[in-house]
């Protein structure tokens, strides 16, 4: 890892960031090496006669990736094919964004789900234009169609409601039916990693990571139950073991991080998952509890939770999806809360490497949604549970 780590600096240290691009095959290096014949080769193809003939970009918006909204110009032909007149960017302009979404694979696997699984799924998503990653330097872009003024993106201010939540329930219920115990899944097709694989990718790339999450959790005291905080030695390990189920449970393809800024709700009234840069293959269970206890207030999450899960489990077996046992769903669901936690405390304390990714209020709010949730649900016993 850290001979891929210096290969990449090198690369980067040495590129011409701002070399312009003309050929959809190029991926830019940086928004401005982006030009008008590039985006036409990119957009314009469904429409022969169309050209882009001026462009100008948005503010960058910076986290894992480098976000920016392009406003587009065109001929009289693109004009009149109804072509976009703004497009949402997602890129790697810096050497920390690119060894991030690079060596974690977040990059390669978003241009695989806009490429070869969006178009396959029935659920509110949004769509891809353009998706590409370069592995020989891991620059990448992922162009999808802008949603700005057609949905309200949440955040950890946002109020889900219970027709909010029920929709949620109904995205996913979709998202995890259509690729159930598919022959697919990691196939050519499919090409995702297991949810134990691309963790342990991801800890390859960052070895402090468990250090920096521990940390994290110390420094979370104001934000959980006493009790919770007496067990800081096991929660590591719990951890661990909750990536480990994935192993021994059904399979599927899943989000990964369904927390409450990756949704949006929509004019019709849908709830839509955006940012599938770890889309892998794992158990159903880490995204439905991640979605209930980071979109709902601590409140509503317990009251609501029962139902929600109960809604969630009718709709997958209509559409043809075995029920599991209650107890056993509640197992899995309790176990899966605690890599979720992990993804919040890292955001609170990242690793070397790492920029930062959120706000620190949405963390804090976040985080005090899960441990009260890990505190409710007894997760910490979970796993004896599931040994006995």
């Amino acid at each position: 890892m850290e001979e891929e780590v210096a290969r990449i600096a090198k690369i980067f240290q040495s590129e011409e960031l701002e070399r312009p691009v003309h050929s959809a095959e190029e991926v830019p290096g940086s928004y401005p090496a982006i030009t008008d014949r590039w985006l036409t080769d990119v957009i314009c193809s469904q429409a022969p006669e169309a050209q882009v003939i001026g462009h100008r970009f948005d503010v960058r918006d910076d986290g894992s990736s480098n976000r920016r909204r392009i406003f587009l110009e065109y001929n009289d032909a693109g004009v009149s094919a109804g072509l976009p007149a703004t497009v949402f960017c997602k890129a790697a302009e810096t050497l920390n964004n690119r060894l991030v979404t690079g060596l974690s694979r977040a990059a390669q696997i978003e241009a695989d789900f806009y490429n070869l699984v969006r178009d396959r799924l029935d659920c509110e998503a949004p769509q891809g234009i353009y998706a590409k990653f370069d592995t020989s330097n891991y620059a990448s872009l992922i162009m999808l169609g802008d949603l700005e003024n057609n949905v309200s993106f949440c955040d950890d201010r946002t109020e889900v409601t219970r027709a909010m939540a029920e929709e949620q329930i109904l995205t996913l219920a979709n998202l995890h039916s259509r690729f159930y115990e598919s022959e697919e899944l990691g196939s050519k097709s499919l090409p995702f990693l297991t949810w134990p694989k691309w963790w342990a990718r991801m800890m390859a790339a960052s070895p402090d990571f468990a250090d920096c999450c521990d940390a994290a959790f110390g420094e979370s005291e104001d934000n959980m139950a006493p009790r919770l905080l007496a067990r800081r030695h096991e929660i590591w390990g719990v951890t661990m073991e909750s990536v480990e189920r994935h192993n021994r449970l059904p399979q599927t393809l899943i989000h990964g991080d369904v927390h409450l800024k990756n949704w949006y709700h929509s004019d019709s009234g849908a709830m839509g998952l955006s940012d599938w840069q770890i889309t892998s293959v794992g158990h159903w269970s880490r995204d439905l509890i991640y979605t209930i206890t980071t979109a709902l207030t601590v409140e509503n999450r317990r009251a609501w939770e029962q139902d929600l899960v109960k809604l969630y489990l009718d709709l997958m077996e209509e559409r043809g999806v075995p029920r599991e046992p209650a107890d056993q769903v509640w197992l899995s669901l309790r176990q899966q809360l605690m890599t979720a936690l992990a993804f919040w405390t890292i955001t609170l304390h990242p690793a070397e490497g790492m920029p930062d990714m959120q706000p620190l209020r949405t963390t804090r709010v976040f985080l005090n949604r899960l441990l009260t949730a890990i505190d409710d649900h007894e997760s910490l016993d979970a796993f004896a549970a599931s040994a006995a």
